[in-house]
């Protein structure tokens, strides 16, 4: 009888143990994923009109990648082609339609961003100097944190980091205008094998460059 009371103790803890919230979660990503390769569905929801009972969203896909500390890429496929690269000094938007290239100085632009939480960030303590962190509770069987910048005059609002089974799964995002974004990633594959040359952009020939 005791030696089941004590292995049913010993059971629970177990599970006490396995049992990681969010900000756990997110601390671990950050230490034991130094890259990562998927697909992602992005929904982009507007605020409702006056009139409308429905608000309008626009869904999009593509693929995304990073490299730690400071590089990652997303590619957009669908409907619209679209690049965003940070190569660890610029971060470069190439609009594929109107054939125009817009770069900024990374370190400029994403202090706050969902972007520098997942990829540019290496630990909590780090990331504690921009956003205030906490675990929420669990959720479509996944642990969640919210973030939200310390600085209240970006346009980001806060992000909601869902892990399942320890993998990175969904961002949901809201900014200061009441839109919401909500990526969900697909095909993880942790610790893919990149190099910081994958993350070079070069703008394509007779592209408009802008350096605002």
């Amino acid at each position: 009888m005791i030696k089941t009371f004590m292995a049913g103790c010993a059971f629970a803890l177990a599970s006490m143990a396995a049992q990681a919230d969010g900000l756990q979660d997110l601390e671990r990503f950050l230490k034991e994923v130094g890259s990562a390769r998927s697909g992602f569905t992005q929904v982009v929801t507007s605020p409702k009109r006056a009139g409308e009972s429905v608000a309008r969203s626009k869904t999009s896909s593509g693929s995304f990648e990073f490299l730690r500390p400071n590089r990652f890429r997303f590619e957009y496929t669908k409907p619209f082609e679209q690049t965003i690269v940070a190569d660890g000094e610029t971060l470069w938007l190439f609009d594929v339609d109107l054939n125009q290239v817009t770069a900024r100085k990374q370190q400029e632009v994403l202090g706050s961003t969902p972007a520098a939480l997942i990829a540019a960030g290496t630990d909590l303590r780090a990331l504690g100097e921009v956003f205030e962190l906490k675990a929420a509770p669990a959720l479509d069987g996944m642990e969640w944190l919210e973030a939200r910048p310390l600085a209240r005059d970006g346009q980001l609002q806060m992000v909601r980091v869902g892990f399942k089974l320890g993998q990175l799964a969904v961002l949901d995002i809201e900014d200061s205008l009441g839109q919401r974004s909500v990526l969900t990633f697909t095909g993880w594959q942790g610790n893919a094998r990149l190099t910081a040359e994958q993350f070079r952009f070069q703008p394509p020939p007779g592209a408009d460059v802008i350096r605002p």
